[in-house]
């Protein structure tokens, strides 16, 4: 797939991990778990990858050097998912395939489920194509709202639930594939008028609907694969899960 390109969100301080080591660089099973976000991109067919760097962005990058396919993008301020996109826009400039942003803190994402988001934006051509999970329990995560059709309407944050909002498990984890050609573009017209102040990724599926160029969500994620690390005690969890996942394929 020589016509995608991947972001990876990799610029935060995570003051919750209360530790002096940059939280992707935190590791699983022996790895730093921004390793598996770079591997899970390559078995994707991915060969040109942006990762977005800010707190203790010297670590990183020396971490991952010897990555010939990996370019790193600073994020001074921390303004942002949306914002951080925007900084990649010199790195890709011109270019105009389809682009993965993904966060560099899931380390459960695997190739295949990258993959299946890749082949459903170009199945469909929309401007944005997300890839959701399924939860019992989505407390935290933004919603997917669909019409009667079962078209993408919007993504709702938690807080911004209304009742019937919060009764839906279908959640979004945070993995998106964008038309290129239309990427900065549609960065360009997010806004930041919200509590936070914050420049935000989700603002582009509305953007793109009101434009005509699609927006869609399909459900591909497995809910270990929407785990994300947060704090210590997600960082254990998801080192259980991954043990487990590679004692459940040494017994295949």
């Amino acid at each position: 797939m020589s016509s995608t390109a991947a972001i990876i969100l990799a610029a935060g301080k995570s003051t919750r991990m209360k530790s002096d080591v940059p939280k992707v660089l935190h590791e699983v099973c022996g790895k730093p778990m921004l390793s598996y976000t770079l591997d899970a991109c390559c078995e994707a067919g991915i060969d040109r990858i942006v990762v977005v760097v800010g707190h203790q962005k010297e670590r990183v990058i020396a971490a991952f050097s010897d990555r010939s396919n990996c370019s790193f993008v600073e994020q001074a301020e921390q303004k942002g998912t949306g914002h951080a996109v925007q900084c990649c826009k010199e790195a890709l400039d011109g270019f105009a395939g389809q682009v993965l942003v993904i966060a560099g803190d899931m380390p459960l994402v695997r190739g295949e489920t990258l993959k299946t988001l890749l082949n459903e934006n170009t199945k469909t051509g929309d401007g944005i194509t997300l890839a959701t999970t399924i939860l019992d329990d989505p407390a935290g995560y933004g919603r997917i709202v669909r019409d009667k059709l079962g078209g993408l309407v919007s993504i709702t944050e938690h807080k911004d639930c209304i009742p019937e909002q919060l009764a839906i498990k279908e959640a979004n984890p945070s993995y998106y594939c964008f038309d290129g050609r239309y990427m900065f573009e549609t960065m360009d017209k997010v806004t930041n008028d919200n509590a936070k102040g914050e420049y935000y990724i989700t603002d582009a599926v509305g953007i793109l609907l009101s434009e005509g160029r699609g927006a869609g969500a399909i459900p591909a994620v497995p809910p270990e694969q929407a785990t994300g690390v947060n704090s210590q005690e997600d960082l254990v969890v998801v080192e259980e899960l991954m043990t487990a996942r590679a004692e459940a394929e040494v017994a295949r």
